[in-house]
Formats: C-alpha cells, structure tokens, sequence
C-alpha cells in the first residue's frame, strides 16, 4: 500500500464507521413508519415532475463541486461547465443532455466504472477505482457486496432513504399485480449478498414482513466477511427488539427447491396465494418440483431478477399456473424497473425514470461483432449509492416509450426496457462474472493449466428447459483431460474472494457449468469472444 493510499482508507473508514452509526440510529423510524399508498405515489410523481432539476442539483454538488471526480476531469477535459449543462436541460431536456454529453466523451465504461481500465480519452487518461464513484451526497447507512466474480467486490452504500423510495416501487409492483397483502417469501442468499436482505426491508416498510427468508447459502454466521455478519445479526435483533421481526434465515439449497414449493402449496392451499421473490432459475427450479411431485402451486407470483427473465423461463412457469414478474436492478443504484402487467415480453419493463435516466447508442460487441443497443444509466436521486454520469453497465436491450395502460404506466412511468440482455458480464444463478475476468481465465488460467491457446477455449452462456446452462468449450483439437479437473478451475477462479465464494457455491448448486468439446463460436470478425451468449437456439 502506498503512502497517498493512507489518508483515502483512512477517510473511507471513517465514513464506514459513521454510516453505520447513522444506520443504527435511523433503523428504529424506518421499520416503524409503513408507507401507505398515497405517500408511495407522492415520492414517485413529485420526483418525475422534478428530474430536471435533481440532475443538476446531483451534478452540481457531486461533480462539479469535487475536483477529483471522474466525471468532473471528463467535464473539464471536454469544457464543458456547469452552466453549459443547466441550459442544455432547460432547452433540450434531460435525455437528450445526457446524448449531447456522451458525444463530447463524457462517459464511463463498465470497465472504467469497476476501476478494471483506465480512463482513455484523445489527449486525457487516468486511473479510477471503484470508491471514486461513491455517491458523496448520501447518507450512507450500511455497505453490502455487489457479485463481482474476482477481487473483493465492489463495496456500494446502501441509504434507508433510498429503501423508503424503493419500498414505494414494491408497493406499486405488488398493488399492480393484484398482489399486496398476499403471503412474501424470499428465497435469495444470505448477507452478505444484499439482494433478499434488501427485499426484507422494503416489504416491511410496506408493513407485510415476508413469512419466510429460503437462502442458497448458508446463514450469516458462516461467512467469512465478520462485518457482513454482524451488521445482519445486528440487524435481526433489532427488528425484533423494535416489535417489526425479520424473519430468519432458512438454508435451502437449489436441490431442495421442493420445500419453497410446497410452502407456496400450503398458501394456495389456505386460500391466498403466495408470492416469491427470487432468481428465474430458482423459480424455474420451484416449477420442476412442483411438476415432479404434482404439487399445486398455481396461482402464485414469481417476482424475479438478478438475471434475464427469457421465454424460456416464462413458459416453465405458466405450465405449472406461474405468474412471472421482471426486476430490473444493479447493486450499485438499486431498484431500475419492475414488470409490465401489460408485457410484450417475458422482461419487459417499466423504468423508474424518477430515479435514473436511460439513453441507449450503438456499441460494437468485440472487433467486428454486432452492433447492440448498449444501455447507459444516469443518476437522478441523491440516495443512490453510486453516482453515475452516462454509465455503461454491460446490458442492451430495446428501449421505447409506450403508454400500456397497466397501473405502472399510470403512475406515469411510461419509459419501457425489454429483452434485455448483457454484452460485457455473464450472469447465471444470480451471480456475475465480467468481461475481463473471462478473458482473464481463457486468455491464461485455462491455457496454462490444460493446454492450447486462448482461441482453444470460450465460455458459452445458453439456456436449456429455462435453466442456465454455461458451457466451458473446449476445442477437441486440445485431446483428452479431465473435465471435472477443468470445471474445478473455473470455480477456483470464481472462489478466490468471499464474495466470489458465494457465486462458486451457487454454480455448484445448480449444476450451471459444464464442459462442452467443440470449437469455440466464431464473430463474423472473425474473432473469438471468451463469452457468447446464446438465446432462442442461437
């Protein structure tokens, strides 16, 4: 460690320190005050009727005001200030500022944003880390991990403030699919993972606490990150203390997905269905069970993220009387987009356009590949845990306005994603792996240990029956080796941190990786990609 890295540690200490104070001072009125339904529909119209203004007010106190922000040496290197882009928004308005910016090379890659690459510019480069896309206008009231494959993760803050504003959304989810007041379980990892925890919160500032927490992985008391630990148990304890109990931790593994069917089954059963919140691979997993023992969970409402939601999994689903609904969300800002009740697709969702800002341009995926509509993200709400200026977060999909009628769309939210899918980052089980870590592990881990060349080799994500599958191709030109040995190493690479230990463990649950002896898929290039993803038979 270098000596100027000192006095940065020292400050993000401190500020762990106090954000966990604030946290444990604010949780007492967050779990009491609920959130009724005119207030949720309050948070979200009066911060659409004011998007403009919150940009600015974001860019001035967190960009422009910072001489060290990326974004802000972005500015100065395009010369562009602040009153520039205040007049931009007045005259062209949010979106369209944001394409006028990103054509003046104000923009970050995903690469960039994880601290991964230097910022390259003509005539600019410098070197990010992840802390320094910190949101420095929140509160900051605990950290969690996102599901970075190698390293440590990414640390993002998470604020209550942005809990209250998300609890909103669920609110508008659930009261849109007829669905608020039915029985909740989750069954998403324990802490650190923050997903199911984050879940947990909203619905009980909406004052219907999930019945049940399933959990992939094992309870909170087993991981290795001891502050993950404690701030959880710390925070079970609490709730109860505070007469709003969470409920505990049950560790079920994605083979025994039979025990989340058959307490769906016991609900419908009762005479209210219940609704799960959970990865589209576990859900399709619920299903298989359901079908396999003929048990009756029809009726029930799948509430799934963390990877894309295709027809593949949607048709699992409605054969066992399912009904699907999208989540759209990144550590990183949280809550993106919820369903459509009205969908085109499987995925199709509808943007919280209150709280972020979404433009999408044409970006070329590899040298001569195809041109996919990139999504790029701007921060609008001061309670984000990171701030984002014209952000690529390796996702495409098609983006379009339509006013589909259903009660999201009412609300005003009328910005639409579907078919959405990642061009930078495989994401299977819930858990991701970047781009440059594939390249990382075909370019060398695989070569050295087992032979061949980095053409020899190629991760390949695809689906089959609605499950992810991921292929690790191997050209049969390499001969024989152990394949099982090769599957290991994979998981070695993914099991080099904590937090990769827990996407290790849910690969190894459910089965998701295997070898595939074929050569690897060619770009018309031609160049071979370390990840292709393959949909509908393609």
């Amino acid at each position: 460690m270098s000596i100027l890295d000192r006095p940065e540690r020292r400050r993000r200490l401190v500020d762990r320190i106090r954000g966990n104070l604030r946290y444990a001072a604010g949780l007492g009125g967050f779990l009491r005050e609920t959130l009724n339904e005119d207030q949720a529909t309050a948070l979200v119209r009066e911060q659409l009727e004011r998007r403009g203004e919150s940009f600015l007010r974001i860019l001035e106190l967190g960009v422009y005001a910072r001489p060290l922000s990326p974004y802000r040496r972005l500015l100065k290197h395009a010369r562009i200030e602040f009153e520039d882009v205040a007049r931009l928004v007045r005259q062209e308005g949010v979106e369209e500022t944001l394409r006028i910016l990103r054509g003046s090379g104000v923009y970050v890659t995903l690469e960039e944003f994880k601290g991964r690459a230097p910022i390259r510019r003509p005539g600019l480069e410098f070197v990010t880390h992840p802390w320094d896309f910190d949101n420095p206008l929140l509160a900051g009231h605990y950290v969690a991990r996102t599901g970075a494959s190698r390293g440590v993760g990414s640390r993002v803050l998470i604020d209550l403030d942005l809990l209250t504003q998300e609890a909103a959304y669920a609110r508008h989810l659930l009261v849109g699919n007829n669905a608020l007041g039915r029985p909740i379980a989750v069954w998403y990892p324990a802490p650190p993972n923050s997903s199911g925890l984050k879940w947990v919160f909203r619905t009980m500032k909406l004052g219907c606490t999930p019945e049940r927490w399933f959990s992939q992985s094992r309870t909170v008391g087993l991981t290795r990150d001891a502050r993950a630990a404690g701030f959880a148990h710390y925070t079970f304890l609490a709730s109860r203390f505070l007469g709003r109990p969470s409920p505990r931790v049950r560790y079920v593994p994605q083979e025994q997905a039979a025990i989340v069917a058959r307490w769906l089954a016991a609900k419908k059963a009762a005479g209210v269905p219940g609704v799960l919140v959970t990865t589209p691979s576990s859900g399709v997993r619920v299903c298989a069970a359901a079908a396999s023992e003929r048990i009756d969970i029809a009726r029930s409402l799948f509430v799934v993220g963390s990877e894309p939601f295709t027809s593949p999994k949607a048709e699992a689903f409605a054969r066992v009387g399912v009904q699907g609904v999208a989540n759209y969300a990144m550590t990183e800002l949280g809550t993106i987009a919820y369903g459509c009740a009205a969908p085109l697709d499987p995925d199709d969702v509808h943007v919280f356009t209150d709280k972020v800002a979404v433009i999408a341009t044409g970006k070329e995926v590899g040298a001569g590949g195809a041109i996919v509509p990139a999504l790029i993200l701007t921060t609008l709400l001061p309670s984000c845990p990171k701030l984002m200026l014209n952000t690529e977060v390796g996702d495409y999909a098609i983006l379009e306005e339509r006013d589909c009628g259903c009660h999201l769309g009412r609300l005003g939210l009328t910005t639409h994603l579907r078919r959405v899918l990642s061009y930078e980052k495989l994401t299977s089980e819930g858990v991701t792996f970047l781009g440059s870590d594939l390249l990382e592990l075909v370019d060398r881990v695989l070569p050295a240990r087992f032979g061949g060349h980095p053409a020899d080799y190629q991760l390949v994500e695809e689906e089959e029956r609605g499950l992810p599958l991921v292929s690790v191709v191997a050209s049969p030109r390499l001969g024989s080796f152990d394949e099982a040995a090769l599957v290991a190493a994979v998981l070695d690479v993914l099991a080099s941190s904590p937090a990769g230990e827990l996407m290790a463990n849910q690969w190894r649950q459910g089965r998701t990786l295997r070898v595939a002896r074929r050569d690897p898929y060619v770009t018309r290039a031609p160049k071979i990609l370390p990840l292709h993803v393959r949909r509908d038979g393609r």
